[in-house]
């Protein structure tokens, strides 16, 4: 069964299901209410490249009975490509300076982290090298120039993958030479990840039970392991 919910579907949520989809497998198939990207015998895998929370509730239901499978891409290199204004013929191709990394995942697990303790549930945070293709946007033009907006991303190579199968997993990203107990400060100087996803691992990490929140340093908490 093909061609449900393609149209809204971005370059790089469609170079991925590609990616995954093997011979036999049903793609944008129906499903206990829902379409799914990849049905595969009783497995599912679902690709969702931001916004954790617009599908909560349709892996919620889908656990319940199955395994699934969520994959999440992280450009660990992006290429920006600018359209002319016919929003077609690209008129510029530079490479961003910046690096993604794996743990930016729990920018978007904080909308369900209690699911990695369903066995049915995987986390696979596959690493890419994507483009990022801006469009000239007339409505935002300013008076020195054209503004412009990200009109799709499109894969370009699939480079790694990291599986999380369950909180052990998410473990992992605490740096080793973090000394407890230690604060969400603590945890990003330790990791040099920014402070806010820092605030994020944590909670995950803390509905995940992994780690506990002891008591408060000034006006921060501070967090031992479990």
């Amino acid at each position: 069964m093909t061609g449900i919910g393609t149209l809204r579907e971005t370059g790089l949520h469609a170079g991925l299901k590609a990616w995954y989809t093997q011979p036999g497998d049903l793609t944008e198939a129906k499903l206990d209410g829902y379409v799914v990207d990849i049905q595969r015998g009783e497995s599912i895998i679902e690709i969702q490249t931001h916004n954790f929370a617009a599908i909560k509730r349709k892996l919620e239901k889908l656990t319940a009975t199955r395994a699934v499978r969520l994959i999440h891409p992280v450009a660990v290199e992006r290429w920006i490509v600018r359209l002319a204004a016919n929003g077609v013929t690209p008129v510029s191709r530079r490479k961003s300076p910046r690096r993604g990394s794996p743990a930016e995942v729990f920018t978007e697990l904080v909308s369900f982290p209690e699911l990695l303790l369903n066995l049915n549930f995987t986390l696979e945070v596959v690493l890419v090298r994507e483009e990022e293709v801006r469009c000239p946007d007339a409505s935002r033009r300013r008076r020195w120039g054209r503004d412009y907006r990200v009109c799709d991303r499109r894969l370009v190579e699939v480079v790694d993958s990291v599986v999380l199968t369950g909180p052990a997993d998410c473990a992992r990203f605490l740096p080793a030479a973090l000394a407890q107990p230690f604060t969400t400060r603590d945890l990003a100087r330790a990791s040099h990840q920014p402070y806010a996803l820092s605030q994020k691992l944590a909670y995950c990490l803390r509905r995940m039970g992994l780690v506990e929140a002891v008591r408060r340093r000034g006006r921060a908490y501070t967090y031992v392991l479990r």
